[in-house]
C-alpha cells in the first residue's frame, strides 16, 4: 500500500485543471510528500497516471504506473517533465483514452505512439522516460495536464460536449 494519504480527484471545470502549472523550485520534504499523495490518490481511483493539479495543486509532477506496448509495467514520478518534441511525421496510433477528472467515459483520440519525457525526481536528480503504446499516451496526457489541457479539450466542441454530459460534468463544458 501506497504511504501517502488520497486525496480527491478534480474534475473537469475547476480553474486548477485549466492553466498552466508552476515549476517546482522546493526539492524538500513537502515534495516528496505530494508524491507519496498523488501515488496513493492515483492507486484508490484504479488510475495508471495523475498530475498534481488533479488533486489541485497546481505544480509540474506527475505519476504513472502503467504497461508500455510489450505489456511491461513501469511505474515512478517525474518533476518538471518536458515532453520532447517528436515527428509530426512519425507514427501515431488512435487509442481509447479516459481521464480521472472526466470520470467514466472513455473516447478515441490520436497521439504519438512512442513518447520520451525528460525532467529530475523528487531528489532533483535528471530522468528521462520513453514509453511506447499506453505508457506514451501516458506520459502525453500527463504533460498536458500541467499545460492545462484535458484530453477532450483535444476533441471536438461536440465530442466534447458529448464525452462531459456522459460523465455528469456536461454544466462544466467550455
Amino acid at each position: 500500500m501506497a504511504k501517502g494519504r488520497a486525496r480527491s480527484i478534480t474534475l473537469y471545470g475547476e480553474p486548477v485543471l485549466h492553466r498552466p502549472c508552476a515549476e517546482v523550485t522546493d526539492f524538500g520534504p513537502d515534495l516528496a510528500r505530494l508524491v507519496d499523495d498523488m501515488r496513493a490518490s492515483m492507486k484508490v481511483a484504479d488510475g495508471v497516471g495523475l498530475a498534481a493539479n488533479q488533486i489541485g495543486v497546481s505544480l509540474r509532477v506527475f505519476v504513472y504506473d502503467c504497461p508500455d506496448a510489450d505489456g511491461e509495467r513501469h511505474a515512478g514520478h517525474i518533476v518538471n517533465p518536458v515532453l520532447e518534441p517528436f515527428s509530426r511525421r512519425g507514427a501515431t496510433t488512435k487509442e481509447t483514452e479516459g481521464c480521472l477528472s472526466v470520470p467514466g467515459p472513455h473516447t478515441e483520440l490520436r497521439r504519438a505512439s512512442v513518447a520520451t519525457v525528460t525532467g529530475v525526481d523528487v531528489e532533483g536528480r535528471p530522468v528521462s522516460v520513453t514509453g511506447s503504446g499506453y505508457l506514451a499516451r501516458c506520459l502525453q496526457h500527463e504533460c498536458d495536464h500541467l499545460d492545462g489541457v484535458v484530453y477532450v479539450d483535444l476533441l471536438s466542441g461536440r465530442r466534447r460536449r458529448k464525452i462531459l454530459t456522459e460523465a455528469g460534468l456536461g454544466d462544466r463544458a467550455r
